[in-house]
């Protein structure tokens, strides 16, 4: 049988009391597995209540870290997390394998092969599982108990340990119950975790760490798609507000003439219609967290009333003469640039001063290096689930041609992108247990380069040089089409506000924003 020896674990137990970070540690640990136990891949999670999480991995293709597992749906992995001790799965085993499609050395289905998980426990409590599959058939019916044994000890102390370091540099004195919250919230919620490990996402987690646990008004911004809403939720769950409401606001769908009372909340017969009293968002939100989108888009009046609110910490309910103390913290986001919308006029400087007291800048996809793989796995684990499909891997080819894409529409376009080569992969192969996605499901995705001369776009086979052209205004060009845009759907749809709306696909009282802001009006006249 084959044993571990003494001397690999006094080296392991010396790697790994040297370890930096825990990356480190895992790795060492992964490295000795493999060389105790011949294998060809080897995969460390860790356990989340109904979802497991690749924290390290050596064999299986990069996406797979971005992959959540939940596990009612993978029972080889409900089985291991039932047990108590390691399991060797039958080379014939008819359970359906995570990892099928995953493997580096193994670009079609997983044919017979040797399976083995180990369940990872500290003190009763299950951390993770480690888990070791080889192409070779039998390959671990002869390894001794008492390795296995040594090795789940070893892998266990050593997430235990990352994990007590994570909660002491994260100065989370009431730990456990603090990271029971973020689990359950996170984990259960599609899209509930910034996905990514490049330096720059790296320095943004270290902000929110920073900041979440202050009361302080925060302004998050950024290009449309890069996550904005969920770096708010992030600092929400990370507060000391996280188990009081967050109440989401989007600023651009509030119609002009309800704003003071969506946001403050009215009392029966304050204005005609309002045969109810009801609640506004900031009570809704006391005690939590109101995050406002798309704080850009609120006109001039509403601005100094929110003004009102922060200042004082109180609101008035429309038609109320008592006014109302609130203790909400404002998370606010915005895709433009305040301090220009200030200088022009169409934002108070007062309140950008009150809403930004600590700004956050999330960066655009291209800037996060490395990034893209990881959440490709994240969203190909994603769209699997929702269409139901028994496994889904993508090729590195494919990898490859998003990752020379510059994302113009950042994280939202690289999920609507693997949803849409999703569907055109499995249309593919519908007789396939394994749909893999690849390159030329994911469409004609051209890089946006300013300094290539190419004006490049998404789904055109051709690069169409640019010709020098006078210095353009964006923001004036910018207008100007709006104003051409909607000036038109007008006169089509005969001054017809709410079906221009719908032809714009956009909210009736943001496009009379908009066309107040162009100085658009449509002037009836009787004949």
């Amino acid at each position: 049988m084959k044993q571990i020896s003494s001397t690999a674990v006094i080296e392991l137990a010396l790697d790994l009391a040297t370890s930096l970070n825990s990356k480190d540690r895992f790795d060492r640990l992964l490295d000795t597995v493999r060389k105790t136990i011949a294998c060809d891949a080897v995969a460390l999670l860790s356990y989340h209540g109904d979802v497991l999480k690749p924290i390290a991995l050596q064999g299986l293709s990069r996406d797979t870290l971005g992959r959540r597992f939940y596990i009612e749906e993978h029972p080889r992995f409900a089985e291991l997390c039932q047990s108590k001790s390691a399991i060797r799965f039958a080379a014939d085993s008819p359970l359906p394998d995570p990892y099928d499609g995953l493997l580096i050395d193994r670009a079609g289905d997983l044919p017979v092969h040797s399976c083995m998980g180990l369940p990872l426990y500290y003190d009763d409590t299950l951390l993770g599982l480690l888990t070791i599959d080889s192409l070779t058939p039998h390959d671990f019916e002869d390894i001794d108990e008492r390795t296995l044994e040594v090795i789940s000890a070893i892998s266990a102390a050593t997430l235990n340990t990352a994990f007590l370091l994570e909660q002491l540099e994260n100065k989370a004195d009431h730990s456990q119950q603090v990271v029971a919250a973020l689990t359950e919230q996170a984990w259960k919620r599609d899209g509930g975790e910034l996905i990514g490990d490049s330096p720059i996402m790296n320095q943004l987690k270290q902000e929110l760490a920073i900041v979440a646990a202050s009361d302080f008004n925060i302004l998050i911004y950024g290009e449309t798609g890069v996550g904005k809403e969920l770096v708010a939720r992030t600092l929400h769950q990370k507060s000391h507000r996280q188990h009081q409401p967050m109440v989401y606001v989007n600023c651009a769908a509030l119609p002009e003439n309800l704003i003071e009372s969506e946001l403050f909340g009215h009392i029966k017969g304050a204005f005609t219609g309002a045969d109810n009293s009801r609640a506004g968002k900031f009570s809704l939100a006391n005690g939590g967290t109101l995050f406002l989108d798309e704080i850009g888009e609120l006109p001039l009046t509403a601005q100094s009333k929110i003004l009102r609110a922060i200042q004082n910490n109180e609101i008035q309910p429309v038609g109320q003469d008592n006014v109302e103390a609130v203790d909400v913290r404002i998370v606010a986001a915005t895709n433009r640039d305040l301090k220009e919308e200030v200088g022009e006029g169409r934002f108070r400087a007062d309140l950008y001063h009150r809403l930004s007291v600590y700004p956050i800048r999330v960066p655009s996809l291209h800037e996060r290096a490395g990034d893209i793989e990881l959440l490709t796995g994240y969203f190909v684990e994603q769209t699997k689930r929702k269409l139901g499909l028994s496994q889904l891997k993508i090729t590195e080819q494919a990898i490859r041609h998003l990752m020379q894409y510059n994302w113009p529409g950042n994280v939202r376009e690289l999920e609507h992108v693997v949803s849409r080569a999703t569907l055109k992969a499995r249309a593919r192969q519908q007789s396939k247990a394994i749909i893999s996605i690849e390159q030329a499901d994911c469409g004609t995705l051209i890089r946006t380069d300013n300094k290539s001369g190419f004006s490049l776009t998404e789904n055109h086979e051709t690069l169409v040089n640019t010709v020098d052209v006078a210095p353009l205004a964006l923001k004036t060009e910018t207008e100007n089409f709006q104003r051409q845009l909607i000036t038109r759907i007008l006169k089509e749809e005969q001054g017809n506000w709410a079906a221009t709306a719908r032809r714009l696909s956009t909210d009736r009282a943001n496009l009379n924003r908009i066309a107040k802001r162009l100085n658009i009006k449509v002037v009836k006249s009787v004949q």
